[in-house]
C-alpha cells in the first residue's frame, strides 16, 4: 500500500477541481485548443477516474459565465454519485448575489452548491478591490459558500487584500495562482512573495492543480516540484487540495499522468499529510458529504 493508502482499504481520493463541457463553448475556439474542443461527459469522467484511482470530485464552472451552466451542473451532480459538490458561476459584482444563490439552491441538485467562481483572470487587477465585489465576497461567506479564485499570477496581491478585507469568507486559490513555471527569476520571486502573503491569511486554501499547463509541453515532475514545495511550506498540507483541472489538463497531460506527477512530488510526505491533500482538505473546506 502506498503512503496515501492506494490499494485495498486505501483512503478515498477527491479531485477538488475538474470540468465538463460541450464543444460549443466559445472559449474553446481559441488557438491551440482543438484537441479538447469536444464534448466531455460523465462517461468520460468516470473513465478518467478509474484510470487514476479517484473516487469523488468537485465540478467547477467551466468558463461559460452563464447561470444556465450552473443549473445544468447542479442537476448533473445530483444524478452522479461521484460528484460531491459544484463550484458554480456568478459574477463577483452581482448586486443580487443572495437571490442568485437562493435560486441555485432551490433547483435539483441545489444542495450540492459548495462555492462560487468568477472568471477573475479575465478582469483587470483592480477588479477585486471594487466595493461591489468586496460586498459579494463578504456575502458568500455569510451564505456558507467558498469563493474560488482563478487568477493570473500578477493578480495575487489583490487576492491578498480581498482575503484580508473579508475574513469571514474562505478563499480557494485555483492552480496555485498560475505560477510562472519556466519563467524568469524575477517573475518566480514575485509569485513566491505574493503566494506567501496570501497563505498568511488564515482564510485561504490552495489547489495543487493546473501546474502541467503552466509548465507546458515537455513538463516533468521535477519542474513542478519547487512550486509544490513552496505551497507545502507556506500553506501546509491541511490547506492544500489535489485538483486535476481535467479536461484542460489534456492539453499537456492525461488525467492519470497529472495524478501520478503529484504523487511523485508528494512522495516524501507522511500518509496523514497525503490524505489531507488527496481528500481531507477538500471535504472540510467545501463541506462535502462522503457517501
Amino acid at each position: 500500500m502506498s503512503p496515501d493508502g492506494t490499494g485495498p482499504g486505501r483512503a478515498p481520493v477527491v479531485d477538488a477541481h475538474h470540468h465538463l463541457w460541450t464543444s460549443d463553448y466559445p472559449w474553446l475556439r481559441g488557438e491551440g485548443l482543438a484537441s479538447i474542443r469536444r464534448d466531455y461527459t460523465v462517461t468520460d469522467l468516470r473513465q478518467a477516474l478509474a484510470t487514476a484511482g479517484v473516487d469523488w470530485t468537485v465540478l467547477v464552472e467551466a468558463g461559460l459565465c452563464e447561470p444556465g451552466e450552473t443549473v445544468r451542473f447542479l442537476a448533473l451532480a445530483g444524478a452522479t454519485p461521484e460528484i460531491l459538490g459544484v463550484v458554480g458561476w456568478a459574477s463577483f459584482a452581482d448586486p443580487d448575489i443572495g437571490a442568485t444563490v437562493a435560486g441555485y439552491r432551490s433547483l435539483p441538485g441545489g444542495g450540492l452548491l459548495v462555492g462560487i467562481r468568477d472568471q477573475v483572470q479575465s478582469q483587470s487587477r483592480a477588479y477585486l478591490a471594487h466595493p461591489a465585489v468586496r460586498a459579494v465576497l463578504a456575502d458568500l461567506g455569510r451564505l456558507g459558500l467558498v469563493a474560488d479564485l482563478v487568477v493570473r499570477a500578477d493578480q495575487l496581491p489583490e487576492c491578498v487584500d480581498a482575503a484580508r478585507a473579508t475574513p469571514g469568507t474562505t478563499f480557494v486559490l485555483d492552480h496555485l495562482g498560475k505560477p510562472p513555471i519556466g519563467g524568469g527569476r524575477d517573475a518566480r520571486a514575485a509569485w513566491r512573495r505574493a503566494v506567501t502573503a496570501l497563505a498568511g491569511c488564515g482564510n485561504t486554501v490552495a489547489k495543487l492543480s493546473g501546474l502541467t499547463q503552466e509548465a507546458g509541453p515537455g513538463w516533468t515532475p521535477a519542474m513542478l516540484q519547487p512550486y509544490v514545495d513552496t505551497a507545502l511550506e507556506v500553506f501546509g498540507p491541511d490547506r492544500l487540495m489535489h485538483g486535476s483541472d481535467w479536461p484542460v489538463c489534456e492539453l499537456t497531460a492525461s488525467y492519470a499522468a497529472v495524478r501520478a506527477a503529484l504523487d511523485t512530488c508528494l512522495a516524501p510526505l507522511s500518509r496523514h499529510d497525503r490524505r489531507a491533500i488527496f481528500g481531507g482538505t477538500a471535504v472540510r473546506v467545501y463541506g462535502l458529504q462522503i457517501p
